[in-house]
């Protein structure tokens, strides 16, 4: 019998008792420590306190066209599944977008949040790369069940950071805070940007990638919870339509 040896979290595979036949054998149940691992997180979370709550999301209203007057900011719908991240003493927990505990389901990027902070509630998508870097939606309800290592986490707000609340911030204001917190790269955790520039630009760069919408937000916007007129979701359309 081969034995395989990994580390996890400074432990190692045979330290969490995997010793097993085969490869696949070895990554079944080292997953199945790091799910373990994440759930006790979690549970420690519940035990120590006041801790940051879920926060319901901010829903974009869909419209036939983006907006074209000035004032807004532009970024491609990835059409992942909406996730908060919320960190705080008692470790790091993820949401879907009507507030159930996924951490266990997300455990791989759950294990990934290492940023600079010691309390953040932290707004995106969880999607799958594909080998280019953009979203492969069709494989994202089967990586989520059986090849979770390919989740990964693309942050587009925050809402608190290290004890202040910033909601009421204007967004570009909020989305320099997260900037400076998710270094920009390919990551587990990773920077949604903004571009200023008009709309059917926009579009004919992510039709490339299959991407077929964007949601323009109002710059000097602040959060709120559910359905908004300041976030607006547009399909591709044609620009001879615009």
């Amino acid at each position: 019998m081969r034995r395989c040896w990994q580390w996890l979290g400074g432990g190692s595979a045979q330290a969490a008792g995997v010793h097993v036949g085969g490869m696949s054998g070895c990554l079944c149940r080292l997953a199945a420590v790091a799910r373990s691992k994440v759930a006790s997180l979690s549970k420690r979370a519940k035990a120590t306190g006041r801790r940051l709550e879920f926060i319901p999301p901010q829903i974009p209203t869909c419209v036939e066209e983006p907006p074209g007057d000035e004032g807004w900011v532009h970024e491609v719908n990835l059409d992942g599944y909406r996730t908060q991240i919320i960190i705080d003493k008692g470790g790091v927990r993820l949401y879907s977008k009507n507030g159930r505990d996924w951490t266990t389901k997300y455990w791989p990027i759950a294990l990934a949040v290492e940023l600079p902070c010691q309390a953040a509630i932290i707004d995106g998508d969880v999607i799958v790369p594909d080998e280019e870097g953009a979203h492969d939606c069709p494989s994202l309800e089967a990586a989520i069940w059986n090849e979770p290592s390919r989740l990964a986490f693309v942050a587009f707000d925050i809402l608190h950071l290290d004890g202040r609340n910033l909601v009421s911030l204007p967004l570009l204001q909020r989305k320099q805070a997260l900037r400076q917190l998710v270094e920009h790269g390919l990551g587990k955790i990773q920077y949604s940007e903004h571009f200023e520039s008009s709309a059917p630009a926009i579009f004919r760069a992510i039709e490339k990638v299959g991407l077929k919408s964007i949601i323009s937000k109002r710059a000097d916007s602040s959060y709120t919870s559910g359905p908004s007129n300041t976030w607006l979701k547009a399909k591709y359309f044609e620009e001879a339509d615009f």
